[in-house]
C-alpha cells in the first residue's frame, strides 16, 4: 500500500532483560577481581579439607619415628613433625575444625546481633537505652583474658558431658560467638533506625501490618547487605581467636590437629623444622585475607549507594 511504513521500522528496539538485586549485585561483585580471586581461594579451601582427606588417606596419627621432622618431599609433601606424622594430612583434617568454629561462632554472632539490633531498633525507649547499655558493657569487656578464664572454668565440666573434642568444639564457639556479636547488634540497630521510617514501610504499616511483620518482611530484608559483610568479617575473626586459643594451649586438645594447634606444637622447633609451622600458618592466612577479600566485595557489591 502506497505510503505505509514497514512493520520493521516501527517496531519497538529490543528491550534488555531485567536484572534484579541479586543478579545486581553479582555483576558488582564480579568487578572486584581480588573479591573473586579470594572466593576461588576460599572455595579450594574449603573443598580441600571437605575432600581432601577423602583423597590423601595417610591416617593424622600414624607414629613414625624414622620420617620424624622430614622436609616437604614426594612421600609427605608438607613434611613431617616430630613424631613422623603427615602434616599433609593432619593440616586437611584440621582444617574442618578450625573453618566449622569460624563459621559456627559467626552464626552465633550474628544471630545474636541481629536480635538484640532488631529488637533495639524497633522497640526504642528504655529498652532500646538497656540493650545498648549491655552492648557498651560486652564491648568494653577485654575478651582475650575473659575467653582463657571461661574455658578454664568450664572446660573440663563440659567435656565431661558431651566428650573431649565436642565439648572443647561447643566451649569455644560459644565464648567466641558471645563476645563478638556486639558490632552485627549496632550496625542492625542503626539499619532499623533508617529503614522503619522510609515509605514502604510507613504504607505497610498503614495497610494494617502487624511489627512482627514490618520486621520480617520489610525492614530485616532490606538491612541484610551490611550483616552479611559484617558476618564474613567474625568469620575471619572467630578463625584467628580459635588459632589463638589453640596456640596458647587452652583451645582443642593435642590428637586434634587444628591450624592454632599444630602452631603451638611447632614453636619449639622453627630453627629446624620451619615447614611444621609455615604450613599451617599459611593456611591461617589464606582462609582469613580470602575471607577479607570477599568481604570486601560484598561490600562494593550490596551498597545501593555505589554506581558502577
Amino acid at each position: 500500500m502506497a505510503g505505509s511504513i514497514p512493520v520493521s521500522a516501527t517496531a519497538s528496539p529490543a528491550r534488555k532483560p531485567h536484572i534484579g538485586p541479586w543478579g545486581e549485585a553479582w555483576r558488582r561483585f564480579r568487578k572486584h577481581r581480588l573479591a573473586v580471586v579470594s572466593a576461588v581461594v576460599l572455595f579450594f579451601l574449603v573443598f580441600a579439607v571437605l575432600f581432601g582427606p577423602l583423597i590423601w588417606t595417610l591416617p593424622i596419627d600414624e607414629i613414625d619415628f624414622t620420617a620424624r621432622l622430614e622436609s616437604p618431599s614426594w612421600a609427605h609433601p608438607l613434611g613431617t613433625d616430630d613424631l613422623g606424622q603427615d602434616l599433609l594430612a593432619r593440616i586437611l583434617y584440621g582444617g574442618r575444625i578450625s573453618l566449622a568454629v569460624g563459621f559456627t561462632a559467626m552464626l552465633v554472632a550474628v544471630g545474636l546481633g541481629v536480635l538484640v539490633g532488631s529488637v533495639a531498633g524497633m522497640a526504642g525507649g528504655k529498652l532500646d537505652a538497656a540493650l545498648m547499655w549491655l552492648t557498651d558493657l560486652f564491648l568494653s569487656l577485654p575478651q582475650l583474658p575473659l575467653l582463657l578464664l571461661i574455658i578454664y572454668l568450664f572446660r573440663e565440666s563440659l567435656t565431661g558431658i558431651v566428650g573431649v573434642e565436642m565439648g572443647v568444639f561447643i566451649m569455644v564457639v560459644a565464648v567466641i560467638g558471645i563476645f563478638n556479636w556486639m558490632p552485627v547488634a549496632r550496625l542492625v540497630r542503626a539499619q532499623f533506625f533508617s529503614l522503619r521510617e522510609k515509605e514502604f514501610v510507613e504504607a505497610a504499616r498503614a495497610l494494617g501490618a502487624s511489627r512482627m511483620r514490618l520486621v520480617l518482611r520489610h525492614i530485616l530484608p532490606n538491612a541484610l547487605g551490611p550483616v552479611i559483610v559484617a558476618a564474613t568479617i567474625d568469620v575471619a575473626g572467630a578463625i584467628i581467636a580459635e588459632s589463638t586459643l589453640s596456640f596458647l594451649g587452652l583451645g582443642f586438645p593435642p590428637d586434634v590437629p587444628t591450624w592454632g594447634r599444630l602452631l603451638f606444637d611447632a614453636k619449639d622447633n622453627l630453627d629446624f623444622a620451619p615447614h611444621w609451622a609455615l604450613f599451617p600458618g599459611l593456611a591461617i592466612f589464606l582462609a582469613v585475607v580470602s575471607i577479607n577479600f570477599v568481604g570486601d566485595g560484598l561490600r562494593d557489591a550490596l551498597d545501593p549507594r555505589r554506581v558502577q
